[in-house]
């Protein structure tokens, strides 16, 4: 049984909210707590191994658990980004460079393992690790990409999120006007809502002078989680009566 949700606006609008919460979480915890990259990291991989572990043994798609998982790799990924591209030095390109390769062998086993990469056909155990394998390493990758447009491109944080979100429309039309895989559309919106959430998080996050808002770690990610939890009881509320429609159908 498939255990992944449908992927519809909704589906896309908590995903945007959930990578942006990660951003802010996970510098909460590395910078405003002074945990630091390395220790975050290894806080926040054994929180996302745990989430990992009970949506794989679980039966049925569960929405909290899933965006709990999806919020785990997402601040996992921000603070792994971070310790990769400021602590060992190799820089944000170096680092966008080497996740990129990572996350392009890990879709290339999967589609050699399964057949397929498309997340409406997830029915086997192997293919839904390979998904949040990608998953993890598509939102570090987006974390160093985001970084990379905010500083070192010159576009600074407010230009590098109009240039993702600028990218993003263009996927979507590709959906919608062209021929063109939708299981390559897919992942390309997937990793790209990755650096806008990062570069979002920074426009929330970031001191004026540096072209943010200046509402800091605590205040941004406190408000993006409820609107996150909003979101999720929704998509609960909404799963719970399709499946007590399709009970009475079936009786």
């Amino acid at each position: 049984m498939n255990k992944l949700p449908q992927i519809t606006l909704a589906f896309w609008v908590m995903k945007i909210c959930a990578t942006t919460l990660g951003e802010t979480a996970g510098d909460l915890l590395s910078m405003t707590l002074n945990v630091g990259y390395a220790i975050s990291s290894l806080i926040l991989i054994s929180v996302f191994l745990i989430t990992l572990i009970t949506q794989l043994k679980a039966k049925t798609y569960n929405p909290m658990l899933y965006w709990i998982v999806i919020l785990s790799t997402s601040t996992a990924g921000t603070t792994m980004s971070d310790f990769m591209d400021r602590t060992l030095g190799l820089g944000y390109a170096t680092g966008s460079a080497l996740l990129i390769t990572i996350l392009l062998v890990t879709l290339a086993v999967w589609r050699w393992s399964e057949g397929s990469l498309s997340v409406n056909h997830v029915r086997t155990f192997k293919g839904e690790l390979f998904y949040w394998i990608a998953i993890l390493f598509s939102n570090t990758l987006g974390t160093a990409l985001g970084d990379y447009l905010a500083d070192d491109s010159g576009l600074g944080f407010a230009g590098g999120a109009l240039l993702i979100g600028s990218t993003i429309a263009v996927v979507v039309l590709l959906h919608f006007y062209t021929r063109i895989s939708s299981v390559l559309l897919f992942w390309l919106a997937f990793v790209l809502t990755r650096p806008f959430g990062a570069t979002l998080g920074d426009v929330l996050t970031k001191p004026h002078e540096k072209g943010g808002l200046d509402f800091g770690t605590i205040g941004s990610s406190a408000v993006l989680a409820a609107i996150l939890l909003l979101l999720v009881v929704a998509a609960t509320v909404h799963k719970n009566r399709r499946d007590n429609q399709a009970a009475i159908e079936a009786a």
